[in-house]
């Protein structure tokens, strides 16, 4: 087989209103040091294309009017006289740019830039400059290492949909979760590119569907394409919690990636065994599926989808076709895993057999659905359906020196919208 390599992450609210500890002054020149060590991803800030010209990340914050967040922050960081207040403002400005990057998908900030509303990468970028300015922040009160990670994880998850609450309680309404991600394999020229799978988060959060059952609610999240926060269980952190809520738990949860070019594939396997293809930290890691501490993980070798597929498939959702994708592979020497061939079926796993892919490949698609589909069993909650979705591949502008293009736009629409439709007809299907 062609091994599969992809991934698979109202208004501009104000800031919340800050404790007194935190004074409204201009950013103090000394606030912020160029020295401080960067994260790769930040340092792509400063990627220009093939041909110079502008930074892009930069570039994209300002065209989708997301610059003003980024400065407010770094205001509000310099004014910051404690670590409390710090981590107010820095909660608030990761729960913000969330918000406004929802809002302005989804229509609600027509006014907000001039970039295609559908587009996702700004919310990437925006995020890093984030981050890069609370890296470099030097305040006038001590900071240790750890302080800075919490503000920075906080800073992080906020910005990801991770603290929001979308899912109301109760049974009369379903519930649905969802998550798509960050772009990817972002060097060279691929600095340009879109993930519609992070798209179609941005669409379906906080999205209500009328079924035949009565209104589903969508909550979504984006998760990075770093294989160290998988390890650190962010994925479990957001399905798991979701799903030991009683009152709120959803009735379905969905991982959203892209996938091959030309098609939507519901993925009937996960697998446990991770690649090493390289992430956007340049990491790469290799072996079964690390355990996330603190959550219960049965050590199944594959999981199989309980999603709707049948139902998803024979609904009308758009112009590219549905498959069900029925392949995964083991190690032909399961006593010696990650060594030796794979062998690749489309029946069904047999005991004893080792993972070496499942139908999303072996990067973190695949294990975007094989730990939320983990927790989801150790919790014990069979009712709740799981599984994956990959979208088809968006691919990047025609010219190579273009951000953005009329046929890139319409395609990424085109899938993100397809995507919606597909979560749309899985909440058809509960019962």
């Amino acid at each position: 087989m062609t091994k599969k390599i992809h991934i698979l992450a109202p208004a501009v609210l104000a800031l919340t209103l800050l404790s007194p500890a935190v004074a409204q002054a201009a950013p103090d020149a000394q606030c912020f040091t160029p020295n401080a060590q960067l994260t790769v991803e930040e340092q792509r800030l400063a990627a220009t294309m093939p041909a110079g010209g502008p930074a892009v990340g930069p570039t994209l914050v300002t065209q989708a009017g997301f610059d003003p967040l980024v400065a407010d922050l770094s205001q509000q960081l310099c004014a910051a006289r404690s670590l409390p207040a710090a981590r107010t403002l820095v909660t608030a400005a990761g729960d913000n740019l969330w918000q406004t990057a929802v809002d302005r998908a989804q229509g609600r900030r027509p006014g907000l830039g001039t970039l295609d509303p559908h587009d996702d990468r700004p919310l990437y970028w925006a995020r890093l400059q984030m981050t890069k300015a609370l890296r470099q922040w030097q305040p006038k009160f001590t900071v240790s290492t750890a302080d800075r990670t919490a503000l920075l994880t906080a800073l992080d998850h906020g910005s990801r949909g991770l603290d929001s609450d979308r899912l109301p309680a109760g049974s009369g309404v379903k519930k649905i979760m969802v998550s798509g991600f960050d772009p990817f394999q972002l060097d060279g020229a691929g600095v340009r590119i879109s993930n519609p799978a992070g798209a179609a988060a941005l669409q379906l959060d906080g999205l209500t569907v009328t079924t035949p059952g009565g209104p589903a609610v969508v909550q979504a999240v984006s998760f990075p394409v770093v294989w160290s926060y998988f390890d650190q269980g962010i994925v479990e952190a957001a399905y798991g919690t979701a799903i030991k809520d009683a009152a709120h738990r959803p009735d379905l949860i969905m991982t959203i990636s892209q996938g091959r070019p030309g098609q939507f594939d519901i993925e009937r396997w996960a697998g446990d065994w991770r690649g090493g293809f390289p992430d956007n930290l340049d990491a790469s890691s290799t072996g079964p599926v690390p355990a996330a501490a603190g959550w219960p993980q049965p050590a199944d070798q594959f999981i199989e989808t309980t999603l709707p597929y049948q139902q998803m498939q024979a609904t009308p959702t758009g112009s590219y076709p549905v498959n069900f994708d029925l392949l995964f592979c083991v190690w032909s020497d399961s006593s010696h895993p990650g060594t030796g061939q794979q062998v690749c079926r489309t029946d069904a796993p047999k005991p004893g057999e080792i993972a070496a892919q499942g139908g999303g490949g072996d990067y973190l698609s695949n294990e975007s659905m094989y730990r939320s589909n983990r927790v989801r069993l150790g919790l014990g909650a069979t009712a709740v359906r799981g599984g994956h979705l990959h979208t088809p591949v968006l691919g990047v502008p025609t010219a190579p020196t273009a951000l953005t293009d009329p046929a890139f736009e319409a395609r990424r629409t085109a899938i993100a919208n397809q995507a919606v439709a597909l979560v749309t007809a899985a909440a058809n299907a509960l019962s």
